[in-house]
């Protein structure tokens, strides 16, 4: 196409990501292009009757071709806004969800704004969370660990790009990267917690991720296990652990947290009113 508008891209390209289950295609679209003009979506609006020069159209075409093979938006992008964060991901981290902002708001409930709590974030990824709690609590310390030292150095980069000095990091599986002589007031994690053999791992953005990030032993428990074992050795008295998993695993995660002397028990719904968030109290 010699002559292409910026409305012609985005209904061409809009028409061919209709074939992708599951997705907005203007949306995506738009995205798509903002990301390759590096402008924002307004000015698509504003612009549409601006022709497109052929390198921006054939960059924007080979974006589009990368989605429409299942590639993820957000690591063709490079980036995910997480509670109106923006952070960077590659293909050595998940791709934050909307559904873990519940684990934020149930935690930001937990810790006074004025108070020097000292808070670990386990299996940290992007950095998603920690940077969350860093960014509404700056007088508390963070730790954020991963076994990943690729996802670490990402989450680093993000923690300097947003100007964060109350996060360390720190390699190692769940509770065992936590430096010794800490008590912790509040622990959390989106650990793995899908099934190895669920189906659901064919499906979505899920193919392209990093399945160690992901699944956890036959019933997706094993991760959880081993952090609830773990963390009454690392909580302060009164301390509370906070952990996502999946919608039909709250009664035995609930279970798992009575059984190794969790109070304060409660499962808490997301917004699709599924079981999403286990607590308790040390």
């Amino acid at each position: 196409m010699s002559h292409c508008t910026i409305r012609d891209a985005l209904q061409n390209a809009q028409q061919q990501l209709a074939a992708l289950p599951g997705t907005n295609p203007r949306l995506e679209a738009e995205i798509l292009l903002g990301f390759c003009l590096d402008k924002p979506r307004s000015y698509l609006y504003a612009w549409s009757d601006r022709s497109l020069k052929p390198d921006q159209l054939n960059a924007f075409s080979a974006l589009a071709a990368r989605r429409i093979k299942g590639e993820p938006i957000a690591y063709i992008t490079g980036h995910r806004e997480f509670w109106s964060l923006d952070l960077q991901v590659t293909t050595d981290t998940l791709i934050p969800r909307p559904e873990t902002e519940l684990l934020i708001e149930l935690a930001l409930k937990l810790i006074p704004p004025d108070q020097p709590y000292i808070i670990a974030d386990l299996g940290t990824g992007s950095g998603a969370i920690a940077a969350a709690i860093a960014t509404e609590r700056p007088h508390c310390s963070i730790f954020a660990t991963d076994v990943s030292a690729s996802a670490l150095n990402i989450a680093e980069g993000n923690f300097k790009h947003l100007k964060l000095k109350n996060i360390q990091t720190h390699k190692g599986r769940w509770c065992e990267a936590l430096p010794q002589g800490h008590k912790f007031n509040l622990i959390l994690s989106n650990p793995p917690y899908i099934s190895d053999s669920d189906p659901h791992l064919n499906q979505g953005d899920l193919p392209w991720e990093p399945r160690g990030a992901l699944t956890s032993g036959m019933e997706g428990l094993d991760d959880i296990r081993c952090i609830i074992k773990q963390t009454p050795n690392y909580l302060s008295a009164g301390g509370w652990l906070l952990l996502e998993h999946g919608y039909n695993q709250g009664s035995k995660v609930y279970e798992l947290f009575k059984t190794h002397g969790f109070k304060q028990l409660s499962t808490q719904q997301d917004m699709p009113g599924q079981d999403r968030i286990t607590m308790g109290q040390l």
